[in-house]
């Protein structure tokens, strides 16, 4: 690896949670990415192991009695329902370590230009309750890191096809953090928040539309807000196959559409912490290689390339 690869930040108990038979959520899938890195030529001492999330950061984003009775098992069964995974000492260990990695990928990110964190993105997660496979929303705790170490204005770019109702909640009175989600109109959750630039999108949009409205988003917000760090969130739940995102984005678009994303950040100086977001097949294998866009896009534009399909030509072109 190059010198100028982007920043890694991992921990092996991502996938080391314990869930129910034939449970939605793909476990697995961070552990087999970590893995396919690898198999790609980066070498196990090229990821940061991610830490925990200090509680009083964490507390300056959620409720301290939802964060005492989440912490403590203390919850009631209709909440923990809503979050969608039985309660253990080991979810809030792992809920906590995730949001201290996406802290860790935006003070890489802001030292180093890019960092990619192999979890992350978990923006159904209000201030006071948690939704949606969400316990605690590490974007908006990242943000807050950010505006803690002295950045002026973070601009979130939302692309999970779930709206990011959280964030938005959380942020709603705050003209520090720029709120962005590009969702899917026909998705989870049914009602939605108002953040500062919503693009609710029709099932079953390809490529040509999707890319188009992804880059008319971030080219707008850029120019208006000039954030000095963006926190992107390149879920891939917008995939074709994906069993619960309802759009037709293909691979190859969402190739395109991180290359776009980092690229353009770079070119106006803006440093990028990535998380991974959504994504739900059962498929690991082919869920891992639509993840992988991601890092090919970044390794790329850093001049690192990671080997990579023939079908990647053209990214010289997106990010130079």
């Amino acid at each position: 690896m190059g010198r100028t690869a982007p920043k890694l930040i991992y921990h092996p108990i991502y996938s080391e949670l314990e869930l129910p038979d034939r449970h939605r959520y793909p476990i697995g899938k961070y552990r087999a990415l970590y893995l396919a890195l690898q198999q790609l030529g980066v070498p196990p001492d090229a990821f940061n192991l991610s830490e925990t999330a200090d509680l009083s950061l964490v507390g300056q984003v959620h409720q301290a009695s939802y964060l005492d009775a989440l912490c403590s098992g203390q919850l009631d069964a209709k909440a923990m329902r809503r979050i969608g995974f039985p309660w253990s000492e080991q979810l809030i260990r792992r809920s906590l370590l995730s949001v201290g990695g996406t802290v860790q990928s935006t003070a890489l990110a802001l030292q180093h230009g890019i960092a990619l964190h192999l979890s992350g993105g978990y923006h159904h997660a209000f201030a006071d309750y948690g939704s949606g496979f969400c316990l605690l929303n590490d974007l908006a705790v990242a943000a807050q890191y950010a505006l803690n170490q002295g950045v002026h204005k973070v601009l979130i770019f939302d692309c999970d096809v779930h709206q990011g109702d959280g964030t938005a909640a959380i942020f709603a009175d705050n003209p520090a953090v720029v709120t962005c989600s590009l969702h899917g109109e026909k998705n989870f959750p049914y009602y939605k928040q108002r953040s500062d630039w919503d693009l609710a999108l029709d099932s079953q949009v390809s490529d040509k539309e999707y890319l188009t409205a992804a880059e008319q988003s971030l080219d707008y917000l850029l120019r208006l807000y000039q954030p000095e760090l963006v926190i992107y969130d390149a879920g891939i739940d917008i995939h074709q196959d994906d069993d619960l995102g309802l759009l037709a984005v293909t691979t190859t678009g969402i190739a395109k559409r991180d290359a776009l994303v980092l690229s353009r950040c770079r070119q106006a100086g803006i440093p990028v912490a990535a998380v991974i977001g959504g994504g739900y097949q059962r498929d690991l294998n082919r869920l891992t290689q639509i993840h992988l866009q991601l890092f090919y896009a970044a390794f790329a534009l850093c001049d690192a390339p990671l080997p990579a399909h023939p079908d990647w030509q053209w990214l010289a072109s997106v990010t130079s």
